[in-house]
């Protein structure tokens, strides 16, 4: 099994699921809040019986550690086409993760189909830059998850240093560092796995997500994700984040928005 397989496998147990968080997903001492939905989604998919979550909504309550957790699901409405469910992930008896979402089958999706939007134009990954290479030369420390995935930002990438009223920005090209290729349960992981935009451009040494909604438009391709991230509000320290993830094929197959906020060093 692939790391994210494993660190996201769920049993059943009486009343719902059960699972493991592996800290090597955490920030700091708590684990990322992608890696999070992506073990509740885990528990829904099985729960609903659809493979495809096509919109789901977290809020994150408080962080949990890493170690186990009890996932409560329930069915709100079972449908021919969506089945909607609902799901808490708790720690300790305390909720620390609430979802909602809508599943699917994407492979008998039928429908009119048009795409004004396009990918990102930036150079290929193999001349682009890895995100850990350029953190360790300037002498910062690794969160871990990072360590989960290989993360390449072009040479002239405005990430940190935006210019006088742009928006904060990144963009760049993400697998998993371990070769398992993308999937529906993962396009949530990815979606939140890069840095945050202000990062390197406003003091602050965390940035908590508070609410992370994604759309699952396909099931991505094999290969390279490129995923390009923006932030245009930032007011008293809370921020949205909008996101885009393409595969190697040029289809976008998630959009996200999350809303986050700025914790001092």
């Amino acid at each position: 099994m692939t790391h994210f397989e494993e660190d996201t496998a769920v049993r059943r147990v009486e009343g719902g699921w059960s699972a493991e968080l592996d800290p090597r997903w955490n920030v700091g001492e708590n684990p990322n809040g992608g890696y999070l939905l992506a073990v509740v989604l885990r528990a829904l998919v099985e729960e609903t019986g659809r493979p495809d979550p096509v919109t789901v909504t977290a809020h994150y309550l408080s962080p949990p550690a890493a170690g186990e957790v009890h996932v409560r699901t329930e069915i709100v409405k079972p449908g021919r086409t969506f089945v909607t469910a609902t799901a808490s992930m708790l720690q300790g008896g305390r909720e620390k993760v609430r979802v909602l979402g809508a599943f699917t089958d994407l492979a008998s999706r039928q429908g009119p189909t048009r795409i004004s939007a396009r990918p990102p134009d930036i150079p290929p990954p193999e001349e682009c830059e890895s995100l850990i290479e350029l953190t360790r030369r300037a002498g910062r420390k690794i969160p871990e998850v990072m360590n989960r995935f290989d993360l390449r930002l072009p040479p002239d990438s405005p990430w940190g240093r935006p210019g006088e009223g742009d928006p904060f920005e990144i963009t760049g090209w993400i697998r998993f560092r371990d070769g398992e290729e993308p999937g529906a349960l993962s396009a949530p992981v990815f979606a939140d796995a890069f840095p945050p935009t202000i990062l390197g451009a406003v003091a602050g040494g965390w940035v908590p997500t508070i609410e992370l909604t994604v759309h699952l438009r396909g099931r991505p391709a094999p290969g390279w994700l490129l995923g390009t991230f923006q932030t245009r509000v930032l007011v008293d320290g809370l921020l949205e984040e909008d996101g885009e993830l393409w595969d190697s094929e040029g289809r976008p197959i998630a959009l996200s928005r999350q809303l986050a906020m700025v914790l001092g060093a």
